[in-house]
């Protein structure tokens, strides 16, 4: 909702999709919003992984400027929050994510980077204390934020120590093949269903349990040259962008969702196909699909499709469909709340709930 802010319904819905946080109407570089659920659990369980969460996502968007209606480009192509001041950019590039996952066990250089990269940071440190004591506050607020950013490279970094040792995950040569290329993500098919495999093998090797996919950003210029189009006979739906085709309510509108929806069937399958102990893969996760919006030409989410996948490990009950619409308390934040206790976290709260959903 506006809450008196005007327009900007893109860059609210997506800043507080996973924060349920309205986000600071700002262009400039004072944005705030809030810790997003994945990043909420990322820092509770990233320890027991090589990295703590994934950001990927089909479309880089901008990370400053002006992209809506006042509201900075950042809020309108980031979905993942570490804290309130600071959103995590997503890796577009199906090679740099397979790079994450499997790294290079033949870079000997490594532990030489890592080394430079700490005495970097040392010598940070080192001038933020010559410096702080004699800033006026608005500077020293501006270095704080900073400074922020040089902690988390530095916990970061303190991974890595602790994971040098550690043999990185094997990949099978099929699924390197598979996995490790260039697709540009125009090539929608070959390229959401490259990423999901990624997401599976990093699930599999257990190098995250935490991961994000952004499969178009708000105010989305993706094109879909790949799928016939229905109204447009003997072309693909590439004749308009994502964004306005979502204010059309036409029949490729519905085939590009339809697209989505198979791709994340896709994943599904993959998922249940891998056995863990006497339950699969997808048995012991949680996979989320939901939109920000409910209907792009009323800009309308007062109400929002969810789809929730998997067993938690036998916690979830699959198999349901859950209707809140006119309910009180229907907060998607409270759906986030089961999400996490059925992770051991109980967070009591998080954005705007102070419960779970029960039936959840």
């Amino acid at each position: 909702r506006a809450n008196g802010d005007g327009g900007g319904d893109h860059a609210r819905a997506l800043s507080a999709f996973l924060t349920g946080c309205q986000p600071r109407k700002t262009d400039g570089t004072d944005i705030r919003a809030g810790i997003s659920v994945d990043q909420l659990a990322a820092s509770r369980v990233g320890h027991h992984t090589r990295l703590g969460s994934l950001e990927i996502g089909a479309e880089a968007g901008s990370m400053a400027g002006n992209c809506d209606s006042g509201y900075s480009c950042v809020y309108s192509s980031t979905m993942s929050w570490k804290s309130a001041t600071q959103p995590l950019p997503k890796e577009v590039d199906p090679r740099l994510v397979f790079d994450r996952i499997f790294g290079n066990s033949n870079d000997s250089k490594r532990k030489e980077r890592d080394t430079a990269r700490r005495s970097i940071l040392d010598h940070v440190m080192e001038d933020w204390r010559s410096l702080s004591g004699n800033l006026p506050p608005s500077d020293r607020r501006k270095l704080d934020e900073y400074l922020t950013s040089v902690r988390e490279a530095e916990i970061r970094t303190r991974r890595a120590d602790a994971w040098l040792d550690t043999p990185l995950p094997a990949i099978s040569p099929a699924d390197r093949a598979r996995t490790n290329r260039d697709v540009a993500a125009t090539m929608a098919g070959d390229y959401f269903r490259t990423v999901y495999d990624l997401i599976v093998l990093a699930f599999q090797t257990d190098t995250t349990r935490i991961t994000t996919l952004k499969l178009n950003n708000d105010h989305s210029a993706l094109r879909f040259p790949n799928l016939p189009s229905v109204q447009q006979k003997g072309n693909g739906i590439d004749y308009m962008i994502h964004h306005l085709l979502s204010h059309s309510d036409g029949e490729d509108w519905l085939k590009v969702n339809q697209f989505f929806l198979e791709q994340i069937a896709y994943l599904a399958r993959k998922l249940d196909a891998i056995q863990e102990g006497p339950r699969t893969l997808l048995d012991n996760s949680m996979v989320m699909l939901c939109s920000s919006m409910m209907a792009g030409a009323r800009h309308d989410n007062d109400q929002l499709p969810v789809i929730v996948l998997g067993g938690a490990g036998g916690r979830l009950k699959a198999g349901r469909a859950l209707d809140y619409t006119g309910k009180p308390d229907r907060q998607l934040c409270r759906l986030f709340i089961s999400m996490m206790d059925k992770m051991n976290m109980r967070p009591g709260a998080f954005g705007d709930a102070k419960k779970p959903l029960e039936e959840v």
